[in-house]
């Protein structure tokens, strides 16, 4: 039973999207290949980002550089986390069913990690202008701590930015009884306020400050920090420096392309408000930017494996580390269990002879071998 009753407490454009049931049936027909590919696609970018996570963290030795990438690996594996349960809401058929609190946590992790890919790239690429203009400075200043303090800085600002997007965030019934996890911009409003204006002032707000803030002033950060010192690493011609900057322009490129369509529908669907003609075409494509924007975390691990042959060698030899530090424990409880079994044999055959029998030479040798029992 359509449930619409409620519709005139909602902004504008949510109205018309509580009242939009036409593209359910075509939703529910890409839903099986659609949900497969996120549960492949988030399956995978847990496990790689857990991976990327241990071996820096536990095996590269502590320097600016793996700070930073370490920070990556964080908000990666926080969006790649959250992606099982937008899998869920798609598998429902495009319904939320997790509850509203839920609905504000996983929103603002996709939001939080929007606002730290883009301000850890923007340091990234500050810290490498820096190490090549000013290296004498970075000698002295430059270390793990103060990259450490910079990091706890960047989540700051990402968290505070996160903030109105967990606040504004609700769960809305539409008329055919399927739940959005979307925007409610009548929240924390005044009884006397005009609601159709102030929901536009907030949505466009919101729109325009997460384009500015988390893509648009990191990239012209990034590109005038690598306009600055691409002379100054051609000159270099080190090897690892060299490797390291291919590595951080593949995930520039990656994030822009990720994230790019995004924002540019994001900035559409605020648009809308005012031109209603593209609200049909911003209905459909937003969800796609958005998976899209989530498989950046997919790839970023990706990018340190291929990009960097020495990180993939750690990866091997961290692997096989543990490999063998298995197998040790495993071969030398069975040579223990083996030494406490012949050990109880030989002192049984011992107790039967009597305490004035006395060994054979084939008696020692035997016992000698117990008390020295192989290890393979």
């Amino acid at each position: 039973m359509p449930n619409c009753s409620n519709m005139s407490q909602y902004c504008p454009i949510i109205q018309e999207m509580m009242n939009n049931t036409a593209g359910k049936s075509s939703e529910q027909a890409l839903n099986t290949g659609v949900v497969v590919a996120h549960g492949l696609i988030s399956s995978f970018g847990i496990l790689e980002n857990l991976l990327i996570l241990w071996v820096i963290g536990f095996r590269v030795r502590r320097s600016v550089i793996s700070i930073w990438i370490l920070n990556l690996a964080a908000s990666d594996l926080l969006a790649t986390t959250s992606l099982p349960f937008f899998t869920y809401f798609l598998a429902q058929g495009f319904t939320w069913n997790l509850g509203t609190t839920f609905c504000k946590v996983h929103s603002s992790i996709f939001f939080l990690n929007m606002f730290l890919s883009g301000f850890l790239l923007a340091v990234i690429s500050l810290d490498r202008c820096l190490v090549s203009l000013l290296p004498v400075w970075c000698q002295n200043h430059r270390d793990v701590g103060l990259a450490t303090r910079v990091c706890w800085v960047v989540w700051g600002l990402a968290l505070l930015n996160t903030v109105p997007y967990y606040l504004f965030r609700d769960t809305i019934t539409r008329c055919d009884n399927r739940i959005m996890c979307y925007y409610n911009f009548r929240q924390l409003s005044p009884p006397e306020a005009d609601y159709k204006a102030l929901c536009r002032c907030r949505q466009d707000a919101l729109a325009i400050s997460k384009f500015l803030l988390s893509f648009l002033l990191p990239l012209l950060v990034i590109i005038g920090s690598y306009a600055a010192v691409s002379a100054s690493i051609a000159r270099r011609g080190h090897r690892r420096t060299f490797r390291f900057f291919r590595l951080v322009v593949a995930v520039i490129v990656t994030f822009v392309l990720c994230w790019a369509p995004y924002h540019t529908f994001s900035l559409l669907e605020a648009v809308g408000d005012y031109n209603p003609s593209l609200r049909p075409m911003v209905a459909r494509a937003l969800p796609a930017s958005a998976s899209l924007a989530f498989l950046n975390s997919v790839l970023n691990p990706l990018l340190y494996v291929f990009s960097c042959p020495d990180f993939l060698a750690k990866i091997r030899q961290s692997l096989g580390a543990v490999l063998e530090n298995v197998l040790q424990e495993d071969l030398g409880e069975l040579a223990r269990r083996r030494s406490t079994a012949q050990s109880s044999v030989s002192a049984s055959e011992l107790l039967l002879k009597g305490p004035h029998s006395r060994p054979t030479p084939s008696t020692k040798t035997k016992d000698k071998e117990v008390e020295h029992p192989s290890v393979f």
